[in-house]
């Protein structure tokens, strides 16, 4: 045991004193949500890859606010983000790039290897979007994948998957299709009350808070219930088929002006929560405050082009009929999408079926009043309509789920919310009659509500950690049925190309092969996620491509990179291992033979150009037998490197 510690403390040495001053110094700052432990760790695992080829890091845990005013003023150098999984990817996700305060791609493309520009790839991305033809668009998604693959500002990590656990008291869930699709109404109640208690994924990763609960705005409005209460026109189904929801059939046809319009037939004998008929007046009066300029134009809607590119809607009796400027390939996919385009009851407007897109916009109040200047005047807003936003005064909808009550607790925040089985939904409910959503302060909690029985579900990303979910499969499976749903999305570190250092694109490159993501897969997400080498999914649409270079975890490669003229020559601490060595009663001739060999090989694989010749001497010193053994441990390593 001592002589394995000596020899450890010996290499150890050597490859500090290889290291010490023989990189070249790069000096990162990351910034990373606060209180989103999986990230935590990962962080931590890339920091220490990093550290093995010269680069520090600095990381900032940062509040909600501070960093997401950190990823937009782009004061980072790197920074998490994902793909916004289907159907977002890749359009909606791409055109979010040039966005600003919308994610952190829009200040880390602001500086992009010559000849592309910002200016240039966001043509490109917006040239694609009305390509009607499938293999001209093909060509054109790849020209634009390899390109932002060749400016190797994204660093795919890996696609991740949503796990679902549940009860087996209850069965029949089946995983939705985009993320925080979560269809509740899918269970089947085998036994006990036909109350259920989930545990949701939430945008916050637990769930903490509703927000407001209107179908039209964003955060802090959660996903997971604007997809149970409010419905939208069709939705979006295995395979990326577009379905019929509130609309059964639809047909487009193209415009004299080169335009195209859809349209769209309703589902007939389907009432809102609050009794009122779902009709075509309906869904035009959710499309007029939505799509109501300056608010389809700037940031607020129109970071997706669908928003862009609708002219004009109206009914034609119980038809509804949607005209757009130009063909738009993504536009029935972006009908489907959760928000903003789901339909909310006339009746929850401010002044009910009469409210004023303008003057009482269903926009939240915090919006306050938005008005068409600052340059949105140049793309045809007219700068002098000003739209007053007041939000809703109820939360009816069409879906399987109807908005009952929210319970708080002394200090304020939600203990629980609960939904009650909408029995006028024209779907198929399972035997659930009330959902109720809780709030747990920790995994944890979650863990052990789900063992004692308090707890029937829990489903989405980063509610019980990966080593938590796994245990759920390995030693409860008695009790509870686990699933994992498709690879929704891929985990991406984004470098900041208009900072330094990560402006140098051979310090981006270095950073991608000096992480090692399938030992943070294997380590960190216990089988729930699989190493990505692309900006979105494979499986997303026009995303199955090669590309090249590949930007690998290459050890060797990344030390050639950064420390070059590594050289092992620090003779007083070779003398100083071997002295220790033979106190111990170890051999010198085979210590000093398996220790060089040692750092031999290990210097070779951190790019070490030569060793001197004393070095050299020390490893052919030991007998025949420990030169080959220590050679194929040396195989071993770089094998594993």
């Amino acid at each position: 045991m001592a002589s394995s510690l000596v020899l450890v403390a010996f290499v150890s040495g050597c490859l500090s004193a290889a290291f010490a001053g023989q990189c070249t110094p790069h000096a990162l700052d990351f910034i990373v949500l606060e209180g989103d432990p999986l990230m935590a760790q990962i962080e931590d695992d890339i920091v220490a890859d990093l550290a093995k080829v010269g680069v520090t890091v600095t990381t900032r845990f940062l509040p909600k606010e501070e960093f997401n005013a950190a990823m937009q003023a782009g004061d980072f150098n790197l920074c998490f983000t994902e793909s916004w999984g289907p159907p977002y990817d890749p359009q909606s996700f791409a055109t979010g790039w040039f966005r600003p305060g919308n994610e952190a791609h829009y200040p880390a493309m602001q500086k992009m290897e010559p000849p592309m520009t910002f200016t240039q790839m966001e043509t490109l991305v917006t040239n694609v979007l009305s390509v009607e033809n499938a293999m001209v668009r093909q060509e054109k998604w790849t020209e634009i994948l390899l390109e932002m693959h060749r400016q190797a500002i994204s660093a795919p990590l890996w696609s991740r998957r949503v796990p679902a656990i549940w009860n087996r008291r209850l069965q029949g869930y089946i995983s939705g299709n985009q993320q925080y699709d979560y269809p509740m109404h899918n269970f089947v109640v085998d036994s006990g009350s036909d109350s259920v208690t989930v545990a949701p994924g939430a945008q916050t990763g637990l769930f903490v808070t509703t927000g407001p609960m209107d179908p039209h705005s964003y955060r802090p409005n959660e996903f997971f219930i604007s997809n149970w209460i409010y419905e939208g026109l069709v939705s979006y189904g295995d395979n990326g088929v577009i379905e019929p929801q509130l609309a059964t059939a639809w047909e487009v046809s193209d415009t004299n002006s080169g335009g195209q319009k859809y349209r769209f037939t309703l589902r007939a004998g389907v009432k809102f929560h609050d009794g009122t008929s779902f009709d075509c007046a309906a869904v035009k009066m959710n499309f007029d405050h939505v799509l109501q300029p300056p608010l389809n134009h700037n940031w607020y809607h129109g970071w997706y082009h669908l928003a862009l590119h609708t002219t004009g809607w109206e009914c034609d009796g119980e038809v509804f009929e949607i005209t757009l400027d130009a063909p738009y390939y993504p536009f029935l996919q972006e009908l489907s999408l959760i928000r903003p385009l789901r339909i909310l009851s006339p009746e929850s407007f401010f002044n009910g079926p009469t409210t004023d897109p303008i003057t009482h916009n269903s926009c939240p109040e915090k919006w306050g009043r938005v008005n068409g200047d600052g340059g949105m005047a140049s793309v045809g807003v007219d700068a002098s309509v000003t739209v007053n936003c007041v939000g809703v005064r109820s939360f009816a909808g069409t879906g399987p789920w109807v908005y009952d009550s929210t319970t708080t607790r002394t200090d304020g925040s939600i203990q629980e919310v609960t939904f009650s089985r909408n029995a006028a939904w024209w779907g198929q409910h399972g035997g659930v009659e009330e959902l109720r959503v809780v709030n747990y302060n920790t995994s944890d909690l979650i863990k052990q509500a789900l063992i004692d029985g308090s707890l029937d579900v829990a489903v989405g990303d980063k509610v019980l950690n990966p080593q938590q979910v796994q245990e759920f499969q390995n030693d409860h499976s008695e009790t509870h049925a686990t699933i994992m749903g498709p690879r929704l999305f891929n985990q991406i570190i984004v470098m900041n190309a208009a900072k330094v250092p990560t402006d140098d694109i051979e310090v981006r490159r270095l950073i991608m092969h000096s992480v090692d993501k399938a030992a943070v897969v294997q380590k960190e997400m216990y089988g729930q996620a699989a190493v990505a080498d692309s900006l979105f999914p494979r499986d997303s649409p026009y995303c199955d491509i090669d590309l090249t270079p590949r930007w690998d975890y290459d050890f060797e490669k990344a030390t050639l990179m950064n420390c070059p003229d590594i050289l092992v020559s620090d003779e007083d601490e070779v003398d100083e291992g071997l002295v220790l060595g033979l106190s111990l009663g170890i051999g010198l001739p085979v210590l000093a033979g398996i220790a060089g060999v040692v750092c031999f090989f290990l210097g070779k694989n951190m790019g070490y150009k030569k060793f001197t010749e004393e070095n050299d001497q020390r490893i052919r010193a030991g007998p025949p037998a420990t030169v080959g053994a220590a050679e194929e441990s040396g195989n071993t390593v770089e094998a594993r490197m």
